[in-house]
């Protein structure tokens, strides 16, 4: 038995299975499925690996680096605000 469920029983669980999805897409959620797992736990070592590390030796995130923000004065006499610029 494998985790209290009996041979007819993983059976059927298959069959219902392959009735809903189909012979061809198991193997797709199969591997979709473990490329899940590989991404998650190389995510946790990543995470695991950065808590460990001093907080002087943690390296910033690569990203988007932010647009410098410039003032804008509108002629009807209301105050300026501050816009990121739209090039």
């Amino acid at each position: 038995m494998l985790g209290g469920l009996s041979m007819w029983e993983l059976i059927l669980i298959f069959a219902v299975v392959l009735l809903l999805f189909g012979a061809k897409r198991i193997p797709e959620i199969g591997s979709s499925i473990g490329k899940g797992i590989r991404e998650f736990k190389s995510s946790l070592k990543d995470i695991e690996g950065e808590l460990k590390l001093p907080p002087d030796q943690a390296k910033p995130k690569p990203g988007p680096a932010p647009e410098p923000l410039k003032a804008e004065q509108q002629e009807d006499g209301e105050p300026r605000r501050l816009t990121t610029s739209s090039q």
